[in-house]
């Protein structure tokens, strides 16, 4: 069981573990940063000056903490943009990819269902997910420890366990358009495209007569301020995030079994 799961998670390894050290890099030059930005410049001041929008495109509460800090400088870009635009990547990229290398025919002449098989291969994306979730909250915390800045533990296991629902929700939106455009630079633009429409929908519409909007986009499940800053944990915003993403497989490997690919 499993057995194209698990070839396909040992061929991630290797680039989830440079993925992580180049996370765990930046993650290291924010927290080398913070120190003497802080004792230099009134932080909470500088984040006043920056425009409107942009504070509520990035969830902007307070820059004079640790935690509020790594909110914006680190997860709000890294993890929710970022991140999120680089599974949705991944995912679209594995039935187009497999099409135009002609790994297809391969693929298709396995004794499996169709569902199964392309339900694997996503699953294969928990690779880099986990691997990046683990170690970049041991690389903040020693690092927090070393710059003499307090942060929670908990709040900071939190944002990386929370993450998990949300990343895995923007890869099923990659692998619809993997299986519906078998064009891979095609599915690959449209779901980047429309990973960050959905960013830009709920950052932008937020505090608006429009904020219902918003509940279409995976960003407004996952609340990185709220998280690492206050320490709310919004369980079912995490159920729903799986659900769409169980869904979103679910249609995607309805239409992988229906349609010509090979």
């Amino acid at each position: 069981m499993l057995e194209l799961f698990q070839y396909g998670a040992r061929h991630r390894v290797r680039g989830s573990v440079a993925m992580a050290v180049g996370v765990a890099l930046l993650a290291g030059i924010v927290l080398w940063i913070y120190p003497s930005m802080q004792a230099s410049v009134n932080l909470d001041q500088l984040m006043a000056a920056y425009p409107e929008p942009v504070l509520k495109a990035f969830g902007v509460e307070t820059l004079s903490t640790l935690a509020g800090f790594l909110s914006v400088e680190l997860y709000s870009f890294a993890w929710v943009i970022l991140f999120g635009l680089y599974t949705a990547y991944a995912a679209a990229s594995m039935v187009a990819d497999a099409v135009e290398d002609g790994r297809m025919d391969l693929w298709l002449s396995l004794p499996i269902r169709r569902r199964r098989l392309l339900t694997e291969q996503y699953l294969t994306l928990l690779v880099p997910i986990l691997v990046v979730n683990a170690v970049t909250p041991v690389v903040i915390y020693a690092g927090a420890a070393l710059v003499n800045e307090p942060i929670s533990t908990r709040n900071l296991v939190m944002v990386h366990v929370l993450s998990v629902p949300y990343l895995l929700a923007t890869a099923a939106i990659g692998l619809v358009f993997g299986v519906v455009f078998t064009r891979s630079a095609l599915a690959e633009r449209l779901a980047l495209a429309l990973v960050f429409a959905l960013f830009l929908i709920q950052s932008l519409l937020t505090g608006t007569d429009y904020a219902w909007a918003g509940l279409v986009s995976p960003t407004h499940y996952y609340d990185v301020t709220a998280i690492l800053v206050h320490g709310e944990y919004d369980y079912t915003a995490a159920v729903i995030l799986l659900v769409t993403a169980a869904v979103l497989v679910a249609v995607a490997a309805a239409i992988f079994s229906r349609r010509d690919v090979g």
